[in-house]
């Protein structure tokens, strides 16, 4: 079946016919409109959970099996509910003259009142889940505290005093003006090469500290020669922007 996952249930599909069920197409009786938009962020919400769920099933317990496993079984009544209502309801009643749409919405009046009943008892259990969910607290059994990473003693070196270093000026203001030129103000790569030991990553830094500040977004990282592409963009992200960085790692983002 198109649509159905074994982390999710059918909620991909689901969402999809609810966004579909709420066009113009499908006349709805009042207040049923307001239900199915409920029904929609409702269930968002909960596809969103059900996917961190699935990302760490071998810690998860029974509670939180058990709720998974009663969300994904309502994502399916709900979705048999939806496509009942459609074949009865059936499409294309904006394309019919008025006397064929009048007729139509007399023929399908008791669809339309039998939805309505089937979602407002649908809703009430989509919302005793999301009251289970709290009382769980499974969104907080789902987060994942940043990472303490342990720094290299020797990085903490790149941001000594480097005024006592010697000829060091000459080339900062170099790579400066290569940086800053406003002739060409487009991406640019400066490499600095060099043997060992002969300062490339003081001057580095040192460039980065002195015109830093003139750039709105900017961010210093070390790379190893055994790269982990993962935790590299996670450090970049924390430095340009700090609030992403905390959803990132409230929400379990991976990049």
């Amino acid at each position: 079946m198109a649509g159905v996952s074994t982390a999710t249930g059918a909620m991909s599909s689901l969402l999809c016919k609810l966004a579909t069920l709420l066009t113009n197409e499908y006349k709805l009786l009042a207040g049923v409109h307001k239900q199915i938009e409920f029904l929609q962020r409702e269930l968002s919400s909960m596809q969103v959970l059900l996917e961190r769920l699935a990302d760490m099933e071998e810690k998860l317990d029974t509670t939180a099996k058990d709720w998974r496993g009663k969300v994904r079984d309502l994502s399916y009544d709900i979705e048999d509910c939806i496509d009942r209502f459609m074949d009865r309801l059936g499409s294309g009643e904006a394309k019919r003259g008025f006397m064929k749409r009048t007729a139509h919405r007399l023929r399908t009046l008791w669809a339309r009142h039998d939805i309505a009943t089937q979602i407002k008892d649908l809703k009430a259990r989509v919302i005793e889940e999301s009251q289970r969910r709290d009382r769980y607290k499974l969104d907080e059994s789902c987060y994942t505290p940043p990472q303490i990473v342990e720094v290299d003693p020797r990085i903490t070196a790149l941001y000594d005093d480097v005024s006592g270093l010697v000829a060091i000026d000459g080339p900062v203001k170099d790579i400066d003006s290569l940086l800053m030129d406003e002739k060409e103000m487009q991406l640019k790569v400066v490499a600095i090469v060099g043997s060992g030991g002969l300062g490339k990553t003081t001057l580095a830094m040192e460039v980065y500290r002195k015109i830093g500040g003139d750039f709105q977004y900017r961010a210093s990282v070390s790379v190893s020669r055994t790269l982990d592409l993962e935790n590299l963009l996670k450090d970049i992200l924390s430095q340009i922007d700090k609030d992403a960085y905390g959803e990132c790692q409230s929400e379990g983002w991976r990049f």
